[in-house]
């Protein structure tokens, strides 16, 4: 059987977008793990946001607000603001040629200070915890953003 190169494979070869791909995923599971949390919390303080849910489990008394749903959602909402841009930016990055060491560096920094950024909205640390690692995972964003403009500026 004669595998031709598709695209993908060609992709997938690529170190520094292969090392992208995996930091993405993890992101993403990493939301994924946000809501399923959003969700545990509505059900164990139940404090349902929409009525039909709070008559399925005990009545529309139910049917309230929870400061720690509320503060589970904005954890949420956060990654819905940071991660989706990453991904865009940190693909594009990965196309420019940078190199692996550098490239690993500004995924892992990203990826650390989005995970603190949830350990410290959920477990609400003291400030100003979320707060640096909202920042130090905006540096890799802002560097990839500035290198992938100096590469594409030529053709503006």
């Amino acid at each position: 059987m004669i595998r031709k190169n598709t695209a993908m494979s060609v992709m997938i070869r690529n170190e520094v977008f292969s090392c992208f791909v995996f930091y993405g995923v993890l992101l993403v599971i990493k939301m994924y793990i946000i809501a399923i949390i959003t969700g545990q919390v509505r059900l164990r303080k139940k404090a349902f946001a929409n009525p039909e849910d709070a008559l399925r489990h005990g009545g529309l008394q139910y049917h309230r607000e929870d400061p720690f749903v509320e503060r589970c959602m904005r954890a949420h909402r956060n990654d819905l603001e940071n991660i989706l841009p990453f991904l865009f930016v940190g693909a594009i990055y990965s196309l420019t040629g940078p190199s692996l060491m550098v490239a690993r560096l500004h995924f892992l920094v990203f990826f650390m200070g989005r995970v603190l950024h949830s350990v410290a909205y959920l477990l609400a640390l003291r400030a100003p915890t979320r707060s640096l690692a909202y920042t130090v995972a905006q540096i890799p964003c802002v560097s990839m953003a500035l290198q992938i403009l100096t590469s594409v500026a030529a053709y503006a």
